[in-house]
């Protein structure tokens, strides 16, 4: 991890030594007690729920070598107690006085979809020649990235982190406090609706990431979506484009999924005038498209397309992402829980829709922050799920009962339920053999608990 003196991180902070050793060492940061292994420097937020400075006792109790903190707090035992004006603007000046050494290379990765799949991706193939760290899980936002940056191991020469926003403003503080090398962007979404009003608001905010990008800096930029194509070109920075357009530099060819319910696609890399044939183990089709934006910016920075393809073919899905589940009789289970849109849905529905099964059923939640359009989206929904060959379909949530009704104005068999523990409950009764079932909704509506009930070994669709 990361390695300050107390001393140090008192001078970055523009804090007040309150107590403890300036030369005592610390190694990583924490912002939740119960993270704290031993070493760290724990932040004291105060949050809605709840206020960090209650848990600075237990930081210590797990071995914080310090904490910083905004109120008065008792003195520790052992360890520095640091006092700022901000613990928020203290983590973020801490994290810009490592990133002045670690890592040696920043790739970000933004986008309405595919964020996590492709830094996983692009940080798997960058393994296969640097000592490379990424943003953990969906560490992504103005408290999780910098947290990532303060826990990077020793002599990380790539980091690859992943990037969001929900604001306006948000991801150019994060490109400022990252400063990327690489900026990749995967697509551009009607998500966010609520807060950004149109589709070029949205493509206007995730073109902040080009705010802190470095001067020599590379712009990995997909020529099949034109927002980010229009952002990427107005930089007028060096660009690499994927795609399937003949412009692309990188193109993946011939994507052709698995057949007879067995996960993944083959398809052929073209880079450089040279092609390799690539194993994706990934659900669903769409996933070819993550992987061709890992694909060109690992490419660009100089890993072999054998490196990147064998990568690839040991890439693991991020949990509730299309995770495929073989339950006991015959129950498939897509677990593609962890969020929705209206276009990802889409795609998850036809990627679900592609096995084999007796009967597809879809439990699908409510799909946030889409604004006065959302009772459209929801209906398009709806009438997407049947026509993609889903013939139960339950929705869960407020905004879903438009997306019920067009299933089953469509023809589909359809149900609504008001929140996820009826889900739960109803999926666990209504899963029979041969089915195909998919979950999926934003992260707000939790449908992971009808996941959890399906793989329960309580469950009739319990868990092998």
């Amino acid at each position: 991890m990361a390695r300050l003196s107390v001393a140090e991180v008192v001078e970055a902070a523009g804090g007040r030594l309150l107590a403890g050793d300036p030369g005592a060492v610390i190694s990583g940061a924490a912002i939740d007690s119960r993270a704290v292994r031993g070493g760290e420097v724990f932040f004291a937020f105060k949050g809605e729920k709840t206020d960090g400075h209650r848990f600075v006792a237990d930081a210590f109790g797990k071995g914080a070598a310090a904490a910083v903190v905004e109120d008065d707090v008792a003195a520790p035992r052992l360890g520095a107690l640091i006092r700022v004006g901000s613990t928020f603007d203290a983590l973020h000046a801490l994290a810009q006085r490592v990133r002045q050494r670690l890592p040696e290379r920043l790739a970000a990765v933004t986008g309405s979809a595919g964020k996590t799949t492709t830094k996983e991706l692009l940080a798997a193939m960058l393994e296969t020649r640097f000592a490379t760290a990424r943003s953990p899980g969906n560490l992504n936002n103005l408290y999780g990235f910098p947290l990532s940056l303060l826990n990077l191991p020793e002599g990380t020469e790539w980091m690859v982190a992943e990037m969001g926003m929900s604001e306006p403003g948000e991801l150019g503080r994060l490109s400022r406090l990252g400063r990327p090398d690489v900026a990749v962007f995967t697509v551009v979404r009607p998500v966010h609706l609520e807060y950004f009003g149109t589709i070029e608001a949205i493509a206007e905010a995730k073109a902040e990431l080009l705010l802190g990008l470095a001067s020599d800096g590379l712009i990995v930029a997909n020529a099949d979506d034109p927002e980010v194509a229009r952002i990427a070109r107005r930089h007028g920075g060096r660009i690499v484009w994927y795609g399937q357009t003949v412009a692309a530099e990188v193109t993946a060819k011939g994507v052709t999924p698995h057949l007879n319910g067995r996960v993944g696609s083959d398809l052929v890399l073209t880079a450089g005038g040279r092609t390799v044939e690539v194993r994706l183990p990934l659900h669903g089709a769409y996933n070819a498209g993550n992987f061709l934006a890992a694909a060109a910016a690992a490419w660009a920075v100089g890993i072999d397309l054998e490196a990147i393809a064998a990568a690839a073919g040991q890439a693991e899905p991020a949990a509730g992402r299309g995770v495929v589940h073989r339950l006991p009789r015959g129950v498939t289970l897509v677990d593609d829980s962890y969020n929705s849109n209206p276009d990802a849905l889409k795609h998850a529905l036809a990627a679900a829709g592609s096995f084999p099964a007796a009967r597809r059923v879809a439990v699908l939640g409510d799909m946030l922050e889409l604004g006065p359009e959302a009772p459209g989206f929801h209906r398009e929904c709806g009438a997407a799920a049947v026509r993609l060959g889903f013939d139960v379909v339950a929705g869960v949530g407020e905004l879903s009962r438009e997306l019920v009704a067009a299933a089953g104005e469509a023809g589909a068999s359809a149900v609504w339920l008001p929140a996820a523990e009826d889900a739960a409950r109803w999926a666990s009764e209504a899963a029979r053999p041969g089915d195909v079932v998919l979950v999926k909704a934003s992260r707000g509506v939790g449908l992971d608990a009808v996941v959890r009930r399906l793989l329960a070994p309580s469950s009739q669709g319990g868990a092998d």
